[in-house]
């Protein structure tokens, strides 16, 4: 066992042999949004991320699945198409799952990925001088809640969901590319939360600048009204300790890095030698990438504007 519970990560990693690992993970969740089809996609999407944040390729995953026992099976196989699409995309195949009865409905996927023992990223590993890259923007959490609430505009809930159904795929194609040893996707924590995980492992410090890190579309409008999910406010409440606001970033500005994010992109420690290589790379394959801050002798995180 390479990576499992003696260590904070994204997913357990088991060695076969020199050349091969196993990478095991698991997600499931309530829908986040109103389209059968797209729930599944998004619920897919986020349960493999996992997998390409531990520098690994999807092989196959089973489906989890909670639903009502009067649920329409149309909505049923929209949910469940949705959801082998994505993995369809990923290269993988979905071989089975299990299904209960619930009143609430739920779906995700329990994966199974592969990587080479030697190159799997980890939540440590960054070191002083290298380059922070977050490859998709913030904002899901109070955007997905100003939906629930009937509050977000038809425009930014499609941005949303269309940043939510991409995979994190191209973007760990190209870390592993360039040697990359140290990320973690961005999901319920937040980014200072997975952040603060990675600071934490890897005994150093991150600076982040606020205007470099990306916003989806409305969210800073909803962030203004203060609309966050309760797992925002817990993220804050966890993790705060470790994190130093400068005085200039406004609390709405605060929020939306503790933002709970579902389906988020990936946060990379690239090394400053490769950062004009990452970029070009993603560039080819189409993948954003924004620089949002370094790594720094220190310890914890300090936020500047």
């Amino acid at each position: 066992m390479l990576v499992g519970l003696g260590a904070i990560d994204d997913a357990a990693v088991y060695r076969l042999n020199d050349q091969q690992a196993i990478i095991s993970t698991t997600d499931f969740f309530t829908p986040v949004v109103d389209d059968p089809y797209d729930f599944g996609a998004i619920a897919a999407a986020n349960a493999m991320s996992d997998v390409y944040a531990m520098g690994g390729d999807v092989l196959f995953a089973l489906n989890i699945a909670a639903f009502p026992v009067d649920m329409d099976p149309a909505i049923v196989a929209q949910i469940l198409r949705g959801g082998a699409d994505k993995v369809m995309e990923a290269g993988g195949v979905i071989a089975g799952g299990h299904t209960i009865q619930d009143r609430e409905p739920k779906y995700g996927l329990a994966v199974i990925g592969m990587a080479h023992p030697d190159r799997i990223f980890t939540k440590g590993g960054a070191r002083p001088g290298d380059r922070l890259f977050l490859t998709k923007p913030l904002g899901t959490g109070t955007i997905s809640t100003a939906l629930k609430r009937g509050l977000a505009q038809a425009e930014h809930v499609q941005a949303m969901v269309e940043s939510m159904k991409r995979l994190n795929r191209d973007a760990a194609i190209v870390a592993r590319e360039i040697g990359v040893r140290s990320a973690t996707d961005i999901t319920g924590f937040g980014l200072l939360g997975h952040a603060s995980e990675m600071v934490q492992a890897g005994g150093v410090g991150f600076r982040i600048r606020m205007s470099a890190v990306p916003l989806l579309p409305g969210a800073m409008e909803y962030a203004t009204e203060h609309i966050f999910p309760g797992g925002s406010h817990n993220n804050k409440a966890f993790y705060e300790h470790l994190v130093r606001f400068d005085k200039r970033i406004s609390e709405e500005q605060q929020m939306l890095l503790w933002d709970a994010q579902t389906s988020g992109g990936l946060l990379i420690v690239v090394p400053a030698d490769r950062v004009d290589d990452f970029r070009a790379r993603c560039a080819e394959r189409g993948q954003d990438a924004w620089v949002i801050g370094e790594v720094v002798e220190d310890t914890g995180i300090e936020v500047v504007p």
